[in-house]
């Protein structure tokens, strides 16, 4: 590491082992561990506590008073060495949580590229969040939930462990989650309870009108017809027999139904 390129704050305790890009930015009293890698373009606020097996890809800005890498909330933990992947171009702001993962969930949490992660957000143990996703303030994820791509999840949103939530899924302010939530999904309340498609996000994002027309149909099957899960999934696949520029989002509805052990938002 070049000290005499990186951008340290003369208050901030790097440690020798830890590998930064040139141009990485460190905020004042910030702290980073021996084994973190941090790419370059990287901005680092102040009052940071970046540790353990921690990389954190390019162009990504950490606000203050994160702790990132910290040991999981789980009392099987006895200090293996565990990862926690962040990818690029996140926009990280202040007071948030992110741990590694355990042996016991594959070892390591991934967070995607691109996404826009409020304040007070946790992301706990061996958690897989996409690419894209918003977290607004306050939204927690609990141990081995995994947050599609395009994902959006309201203020003091709650996430049991294990829960999914689909690409292009919505979650309304105070959703409490204990379900898996299928892609395109709206979702809002406690218990959690479904509101439809995800239009207005789905139109920002460029799906084409037949597409959101065919999901909607799907909505219904699943919602309002009073099908069984698995009568749903078949009247799904009926539709995707019937191809279509809407058959990749139809299939890919219907492969997280087919794929939940926690079942769904119903």
């Amino acid at each position: 590491m070049s000290q005499a390129k990186i951008r340290i704050h003369p208050t901030a305790l790097i440690d020798p082992a830890a590998e930064l890009a040139d141009d990485v930015e460190v905020g004042a009293y910030s702290v980073v561990g021996p084994h973190v890698k941090i790419g370059a373009g990287t901005m680092v606020a102040s009052h940071v506590v970046i540790e353990g097996r921690t990389t954190i890809g390019e162009r990504n800005r950490i606000a203050s008073f994160n702790a990132i890498g910290g040991e999981p909330q789980d009392k099987k933990y006895a200090g293996e060495p565990t990862r926690l992947k962040i990818g690029d171009d996140n926009l990280i702001r202040e007071f948030g949580t992110y741990n590694v993962g355990t042996e016991q969930g594959g070892g390591v949490t991934r967070i995607g590229n691109d996404n826009w992660i409020m304040a007070y957000v946790h992301v706990a143990h061996d958690c897989i969040v996409g690419s894209h996703t918003i977290f607004a303030n306050k939204a927690q994820i609990a141990g081995h939930a995994e947050v599609g791509d395009w994902a959006i999840l309201g203020g003091d949103t709650g996430v049991h462990q294990f829960v999914r939530i689909g690409a292009h899924a919505f979650t309304g302010i105070g959703t409490m989650l204990r379900q898996d939530v299928p892609p395109f999904v709206m979702v809002s309340g406690d218990p959690a309870a479904p509101h439809g498609i995800n239009v207005e996000g789905l139109k920002r994002r460029g799906f084409d009108a037949p597409t959101i027309s065919a999901l909607r149909r799907a909505y219904k099957s699943l919602y309002r017809s009073g099908l069984t899960l698995d009568e749903a999934r078949t009247s799904i696949e009926a539709q995707l027999g019937e191809g279509g520029d809407a058959a990749p989002a139809l299939g890919q509805l219907n492969a997280f139904l087919g794929s939940a052990t926690r079942g769904i938002v119903r």
